[in-house]
């Protein structure tokens, strides 16, 4: 048993960090099986040598991150000691950087790990991004906010949102109403980010006007887009003619983003999946960055990440099963 101190400079920022009912610093004693108790102007951390290290580069690295203004919540204790126990803990300056919007209601959003970040600075330096990346990593969220953002600060004219309705056929013929609302279910994550990041009011008036538009993939062949942001959600259910029918709608002064999940494809097994192949095709073309999310980028639920993990142990483990045979 060891005992390390830290010295309080800012009382606020510690408040920050401890959280509410101390349930931040209560989060890393469990993780870590440390103490942590706050006296005269100090924290003290005790317990076994290699925790405590690893508890007090979480708590300094918790204190910067307050001290830039964040509002540290269970998703940054967790996101930090993942980086903690990787050795990657100087990393932790890039998550406080610029705002990349603010919403109707006044909240900032802004990259909340380093992939994420990466993901964001890759939209705003190349024409054509492509996301890829288990459900939670804000592939969809972040790219909506960039687009409400460059729209904002009129580098572009329209906002195009699409997804490709994969059960388009039987299934849908099922429902009652006209075709958009037989699409609009497959289109509602899109629209729920708009009316977060525009409010309901805005985005309607935008709607109206033309410059917004959420539409099936479908209604995206024969057209070209200059002056729009673009955004391809669920891409990994995008045939191979598909995506290279969207990828060629391109026009002047556009950005294209692309997102998806490349182990949910709902395509029918004899189908390649257009946002496969065009990882594969594009790979290394100027002006196209490939990004790729992981669980550790997750920002939902802890139990989420956990979720990713076992999934991929699993497909690890068949993949090395059929290897054998």
């Amino acid at each position: 048993m060891i005992e390390q101190t830290i010295s309080i400079e800012r009382l606020e920022e510690t408040i920050n960090v401890f959280g509410s009912f101390d349930e931040n610093i209560r989060l890393i004693e469990s993780e870590l099986n440390v103490s942590v108790v706050s006296r005269d102007g100090e924290l003290k951390i005790s317990g076994d040598a290699e925790n405590v290290l690893f508890a007090v580069k979480a708590v300094e690295a918790l204190l910067a991150l307050a001290g830039r203004g964040e509002s540290i919540t269970e998703q940054h204790v967790r996101y930090i000691l993942q980086l903690v126990r990787a050795g990657q803990e100087a990393k932790v300056e890039e998550l406080a950087g610029d705002v990349l919007c603010v919403t109707a209601k006044g909240k900032p959003i802004k990259p909340k790990t380093i992939g994420q970040k990466k993901y964001v600075d890759a939209i705003g330096d190349n024409v054509v991004t492509l996301g890829v990346g288990p459900a939670g990593t804000g592939k969809t969220y972040l790219a909506v906010a960039a687009a409400v953002a460059a729209f904002r600060e009129k580098k572009v004219n329209r906002i195009i949102l699409t997804r490709p309705a994969v059960e388009a056929g039987e299934r849908l013929g099922f429902l009652p109403g006209d075709l958009q609302s037989k699409v609009d279910p497959y289109l509602r994550p899109l629209y729920d980010a708009l009316f977060e990041m525009l409010g309901p009011e805005t985005y309607q008036k935008y709607l109206e006007r033309g410059n917004i538009e959420v539409a099936p993939l479908a209604y995206m062949r024969g057209r070209t887009l200059d002056d729009s942001f673009i955004i391809l959600d669920e891409a990994q259910n995008t045939s191979r003619e598909q995506m290279k029918m969207f990828l060629t709608r391109l026009g002047f002064g556009s950005k294209i983003v692309i997102t998806g999940d490349i182990t949910q494809i709902d395509l029918p097994t004899d189908k390649v999946s257009g946002l496969k192949e065009a990882m594969r095709v594009l790979k290394g073309v100027e002006e196209i960055a490939i990004c790729r999310l992981s669980g550790s980028d997750v920002v939902r639920h802890a139990l989420v990440q956990r979720i990713i993990k076992a999934y991929e142990d699993d497909e690890d483990r068949r993949t090395k099963k059929e290897g054998k045979r």
